[in-house]
């Protein structure tokens, strides 16, 4: 029974902070603009849907990795997925949870869409690296 309490209580403290420490990044992420090629790539329209985050993660996957953005990218997935739990949870029981639940998940998509087109950026960088070399 402690152990159980415990692991409730840890899970808790967790997202106490995990939360606002992905929403913090995708706050700054929000005021990016994104490139003409990456928006053609991507066909977000705006506002981004929930919907399009996993194509959106795989083109991402396709890029060249950057080191400084793979565990802000993986929190970002982790947090999209509580969101869809959320989502699916108040489905019918809190019609305002889950219109918010879509809001975030779409700037989740957007975050994902800033990585990329950080990601096509330094590939070019390193592309003309390369050719300077």
């Amino acid at each position: 029974m402690i152990a159980a309490l415990v692991l409730a209580c840890s899970i808790i403290f967790f997202l106490q902070f995990f939360v606002p420490y992905c929403r913090s990044l995708i706050s700054a992420s929000s005021n990016h603009v994104l490139s003409p090629e990456v928006q053609d790539v991507t066909g977000l329209t705006s506002p981004a849907s929930g919907e399009d985050f996993h194509r959106v993660i795989q083109l991402l996957h396709l890029c060249p990795d950057r080191p400084e953005d793979r565990g802000e990218i993986r929190a970002i997935g982790v947090y999209f997925g509580m969101l869809n739990f959320l989502k699916a949870l108040s489905h019918r029981v809190a019609p305002p949870v889950r219109a918010w639940t879509e809001r975030e998940c779409g700037r989740c998509t957007y975050f994902a869409a800033v990585a990329l087109d950080r990601r096509v950026a330094f590939s070019r960088d390193l592309l003309a690296q390369q050719i300077e070399a």
